[in-house]
């Protein structure tokens, strides 16, 4: 059973974590990989290099909005492909801990469930504006 009185906590929680994470991982590109090595990874991957620097002002600019409470449910439902990407493409072959040499797939696999679970419920507590709400 949910506890209605606490659930917006919760949900809080996972968002501004989600959030926090995003952001840190969009700096890290930013200004430790740089967008030039953030696309020349990207590239490596198969995938063309343009898809670095967009992947970083995604993760930065959805990182903020997590923050913030503002279009939770959608910014974590359009990040979500970013951590399956991530899975699929970076972590998978690298088995399953997270401390495997290039990190497995634990993390970001938990993390699509973060994803998945503030999609579901919503902003929670002490956000600015959801998404597509006039009040």
């Amino acid at each position: 059973m949910i506890d209605t009185r606490t659930a917006p906590y919760a949900a809080f929680l996972l968002r501004l974590s989600l959030g926090l994470m995003f952001l840190a991982h969009g700096l890290t590109k930013l200004f430790v990989f740089t967008p030039a090595g953030t696309a020349q990874f990207f590239a490596s991957l198969g995938l063309p290099g343009f898809v670095g620097p967009l992947t970083m002002v995604a993760e930065i600019g959805g990182g903020v909005l997590l923050i913030l409470g503002v279009g939770g449910r959608q910014v974590a439902l359009l990040l979500s492909p970013v951590l399956l990407g991530a899975t699929l493409l970076v972590h998978l072959a690298n088995g399953w801990a997270f401390t495997n040499p290039g990190g497995g797939w634990e993390y970001t696999a938990f993390l699509s469930a973060v994803a998945l679970s503030v999609a579901l419920l919503g902003d929670g507590a002490f956000a600015l504006k959801p998404l597509g709400r006039r009040t």
